[in-house]
């Protein structure tokens, strides 16, 4: 008597189990609703890719930026550095343009402590902006 109950429990798991594995099957397969069509925006629309990626190194009072242009369109960078002594006069660098697959190397300096330091970026083909604004 106990063999058969094991049997049939086996039988009721395995059917069980294949009974699942064909609803997950039909459903994987069934079609997306008519309705449901995925939206995407107009290519002529997105941005280019553009922005040279820039890495600072901070040793003692000096900040160097390093810049390379990986995109076809060129960048205006500029190194911003912020001084930790309220004595010390903060500075920002004149715009540096990194064209296409081109390198470009930007320093700056503090008397003292460096507190911190950012690169901003703007296509070459814009006007310069005076106001720099804190980025990346």
């Amino acid at each position: 008597m106990r063999a058969i109950r094991h049997g049939f429990g086996a039988f009721v798991s395995v059917a069980v189990l294949l009974t699942g594995i064909a609803v997950a099957a039909e459903v994987r397969a069934a079609p997306a609703p008519a309705e449901e069509r995925p939206v995407t925006a107009p290519a002529a629309e997105e941005p280019e890719n553009f922005g040279a990626s820039c890495r600072t190194v901070v040793q003692g009072s000096t900040v160097t930026a390093h810049c390379q242009n990986p995109y076809p369109r060129a960048d205006r960078v500029r190194l911003h550095v912020e001084c930790e002594r309220w004595w010390d006069i903060d500075s920002d660098s004149a715009p540096v343009e990194v064209g296409p697959a081109d390198y470009g190397k930007i320093t700056g300096r503090c008397w003292k402590e460096v507190r911190s330091a950012w690169i901003t970026h703007q296509p070459a083909d814009q006007a310069p902006d005076p106001t720099p604004v804190r980025g990346s």
